[in-house]
């Protein structure tokens, strides 16, 4: 049970971390901009979604990961069926340009943050049944995990739908999907989709603000210049907690998508080292669990969501640091976001599971 503890353990350090600064950045932007709002406001609401998220982990964990995928093609249908409704005036808001909420009254979520969990095991539930796969039969499949990342697509929301095609095209390779039905596709899709993107004003000024993000202060630049700003200051051991100076309303989403470069600003090169160790950890334990799985559908699983994870913390960290284009990707566990949290949550649970299940295993095989 070492690698769950390690795992659990290193997911609890980090949202510990995350809740020090969603706490440290929002109530510096109410004292700043004189909202009418509690300082703690922020504090309290992350800690409810941590809270819910705990218990939303445990029923998943108790359920074990074989009935949350026997359950896959009903929670799959399921979120689809709420992607369309973010579209629905009154169910649906548009917010910042796009349609990725659905409000019940006080509560809102995001669909598409719990489909990045759920769309990877209704792809491994149609491809154990599969005795043996085809390029027709793979197609098949691929015809019937495709209509979410489209309803994702349009909402817009390109940064999701290319984190979940990376994971597949992971998952893919996991299961040992002959490359040239998928990968030959995605390379000549991908090639006319970036000759065809060159040739638009838009994208090109996308291209020149990521390499040159001071060439556009007041508009998309920004952020990615404010960030640069935020992480350099720290230098090695950083201006320490609470003394950050970017936070107070020099850099937007500060308590969410750029949360790494306020702390980075506050604990310097040190405690970022930290932070991407947390998660290389987290990489670690996940992929070891993995490896002694069992069965095929735990390996596949605790592999995927692993990958999952890591992959999204990469990006976020990328994109704080200037290596990667601005996404708009939560980091998990850190960045304030509800429906992040309890996704995530979900999906280490389930890894989780597949460590528990093998303990199953081996008791009864002791016992006998």
């Amino acid at each position: 049970m070492r690698s769950v503890y390690f795992l659990l353990s290193f997911v609890t350090a980090l949202f510990a971390l995350g809740v020090l600064m969603v706490f440290n950045t929002s109530s510096a932007e109410v004292i700043d901009r004189s909202l009418e709002i509690s300082t703690r406001h922020a504090l309290i609401k992350q800690l409810i979604y941590g809270s819910l998220g705990g218990i939303l982990a445990l029923l998943t964990f108790r359920c074990g990961y074989r009935k949350v995928l026997a359950l896959s093609p009903y929670l799959f249908h399921g979120l689809t069926a709420l992607l369309v409704l973010v579209f629905v005036p009154g169910i649906g808001r548009l917010l910042n340009g796009a349609h990725r909420w659905i409000f019940f009254g006080p509560i809102s979520f995001q669909p598409s943050e719990f489909m990045k969990v759920i769309a990877p095991l209704y792809f491994i539930h149609l491809f154990l049944k599969e005795e043996k796969m085809t390029w027709k039969r793979f197609y098949l499949i691929v015809a019937r995990i495709a209509p979410p990342l489209f309803l994702i697509l349009i909402e817009p929301d390109n940064g999701t739908v290319a984190i979940m095609m990376v994971t597949f095209m992971a998952l893919f390779f996991l299961c040992r999907i002959r490359w040239f039905y998928w990968l030959l596709p995605v390379l000549l899709i991908g090639g006319l989709g970036v000759t065809a993107a060159l040739q638009m004003p838009h994208v090109k000024h996308r291209i020149r603000i990521y390499l040159h993000p001071e060439s556009d202060l007041l508009g998309k630049g920004h952020q990615p210049y404010q960030a640069k700003i935020a992480a350099g200051s720290g230098e090695l051991f950083g201006r320490g907690i609470g003394e950050s100076l970017q936070k107070l309303n020099y850099l937007p989403e500060a308590r969410s998508d750029y949360i790494a470069a306020i702390y980075a600003e506050e604990l310097g090169f040190i405690g970022i080292l930290f932070l991407v160790l947390l998660y290389l950890f987290i990489a670690y334990s996940g992929f070891h669990i993995a490896s002694k799985s069992e069965t095929q559908e735990g390996f596949y699983i605790a592999a995927a969501l692993t990958f999952l994870i890591s992959f999204q913390a990469f990006l976020n960290l990328g994109v704080v640091s200037g290596l990667l284009p601005s996404k708009g990707t939560n980091l998990p566990f850190f960045s304030q976001g509800g429906s992040s949290l309890l996704a995530n949550g979900i999906g280490i649970a389930l890894i989780m599971s597949v460590h528990k299940a093998k303990e199953i295993v081996w008791r009864k095989a002791l016992t006998s």
